[in-house]
């Protein structure tokens, strides 16, 4: 059994990790969130230690040290911007850290943290949850064994309809969330670049506040995406249905399934990192790589292989930006 703490426990994601925690028989003993509304701690740790300053949560988090209670781990479900120094100080507690994606906004970082898991001999492993998924397993073994100088076609469309709370939160902040490639696709690419090789080509048609579309040349594949948190850009008969989220990757005329198989990866991640298998630096540099780039770039309007949804008009900022 090992002892866990979590930092962002407040967070949308955070109840995951605690299920994840106590699915796989270990324990939380101390958790951090500026915001005091945690009450699905009691569902799994209703005797954990709970902080709102970070201050006093690094000071018992210290105190543990030498004790029955001394953490073995920290996961760290902040905000995105926070995620880089969050890891270090777990880190430098003397921790492994799991951290939630995407690990860092700009790839420099990625180099950042490798310097300080040698310095302080522990490990950093990121959720991928997308690389355990069946469908994903069974497509990567499906490409490693076929034809290998076939280039798939893939269309990769997700949207994920979010109202003008997301604005007004570090979610709509770019610079604290990396945009929408980073805080809602950067799963998705690292998924991609996983099971068809490293991206060659990144283009970018259109660059919102609420949508990015642009096409991805990788080793084995033609990918055309489409981003959106815009309920507006739904394909009418799923906005018809009341359907809020719209998820579809299809590679050539075949349509993945991916309506069954997402509830446990995050305790199927878990497992792996529990059992030396995790994730670490070097497979997160690729995604890390592709969203910066995506951020970065001139966007190159409707010109090439785009996304047939990228041709819906452009909306104005909620909040008049």
């Amino acid at each position: 059994m090992k002892n866990f703490a979590i930092i962002g426990v407040g967070g949308f994601v955070a109840p995951r990790h605690l299920k994840a925690i106590a699915d796989t028989g270990n324990r939380m003993i101390a958790a951090y969130d500026k915001s005091d509304s945690v009450g699905i701690i009691d569902s799994y740790f209703p005797d954990a230690s709970f902080f709102t300053e970070m201050e006093l949560f690094d000071r018992h988090c210290s105190k543990l040290k030498n004790t029955y209670q001394q953490l073995d781990m920290v996961a760290v479900c902040t905000p995105n911007y926070l995620h880089d120094s969050h890891t270090r100080y777990a880190l430098r507690l003397g921790t492994d850290v799991i951290c939630e994606k995407p690990l860092v906004l700009n790839p420099w970082n990625v180099d950042g943290l490798a310097q300080v898991e040698k310095e302080t001999g522990h490990r950093i492993y990121n959720i991928l949850q997308l690389r355990l998924h069946p469908t994903v397993i069974a497509l990567k073994n499906e490409i490693e064994h076929g034809d290998p100088d076939k280039i798939y076609d893939v269309d990769l469309t997700y949207i994920t309809s979010r109202g003008y709370w997301y604005y007004a939160s570090w979610k709509g902040d770019v610079h604290k969330s990396g945009g929408i490639a980073t805080n809602i696709g950067i799963h998705f690419y690292d998924m991609l670049s996983y099971v068809f090789g490293p991206v060659e080509d990144n283009i970018v048609h259109v660059a919102t506040h609420d949508r990015v579309a642009g096409f991805l040349r990788l080793k084995r594949a033609r990918v055309r995406y489409f981003l959106s948190i815009n309920s507006e850009t739904l394909p009418a008969e799923v906005a018809q249905q009341g359907q809020r989220t719209y998820r579809s990757i299809t590679v050539g005329n075949e349509q993945l399934e991916f309506s069954q198989g997402f509830t446990d990866l995050h305790t199927e991640s878990y497992k792996k990192i529990l059992a030396g298998e995790g994730f670490g630096l070097d497979e997160v540099r690729s995604c890390i790589q592709t969203v910066y780039d995506i951020r970065n770039a001139t966007p190159v309007g409707l010109k090439g292989d785009y996304h047939p949804l990228a041709k819906q008009p452009t909306v104005k900022h909620p909040f008049g930006w």
